[in-house]
């Protein structure tokens, strides 16, 4: 991950964290096992992203269309990255596939990075984390409900209360 986020960073690429990394990184710790990561980037940075992904010793594997998705497997870990762009009006949105120009919720890409140890790491907004996981199975009914996105929601409510009552 650190890897991956310094190359990226080295090359103008920004990358944001999504999924269960998005909130470790927010709450400041690993909560379980992994069995990927996953990111957001920005469409126009695919095919160099892509690039160094391949340079530093990662694999592309097939997944959802390439517009909408790069996947890659390095040392059996999987990372997937969504692309995003935006429209007209500024919002960001579905880069490709059949949710292509789609928004996401206002706010998606947080502008507060998290951190886990000395390793920083910019991440999805955590309020957007909780409607993302809430409305998935709503969007994409082939998406089913998970016990580990309740106990994801939650932790991240938690965390919430707890900074603003602090």
């Amino acid at each position: 991950m650190a890897e991956v986020l310094a190359a990226a960073k080295a090359c103008g690429i920004p990358l944001w964290l999504r999924g269960g990394w998005a909130m470790d990184f927010f709450l400041g710790e690993v909560t379980r096992e992994h069995g990927d990561i996953d990111w957001f980037a920005w469409a126009k940075d695919a095919a160099p992203l892509a690039g160094i992904l391949v340079r530093l010793g990662h694999t592309p594997v097939p997944g959802p269309p390439a517009g909408l998705q790069l996947d890659f497997v390095k040392d059996g870990l999987e990372s997937s990255f969504t692309l995003v762009d935006t429209d007209a009006a500024g919002r960001v949105t579905v880069a490709g596939g059949p949710w292509a120009g789609t928004p996401w919720p206002d706010g998606l890409l947080g502008t507060e990075p998290g951190r886990i140890g000395a390793l920083e790491a910019p991440i999805v907004d955590p309020r957007v984390q909780i409607e993302i996981k809430r409305m998935m199975p709503v969007w994409d009914p082939s998406r089913p409900r998970r016990a580990k996105d309740a106990e994801d929601i939650a932790r991240l409510e938690a965390a919430l209360r707890r900074r603003t009552a602090g």
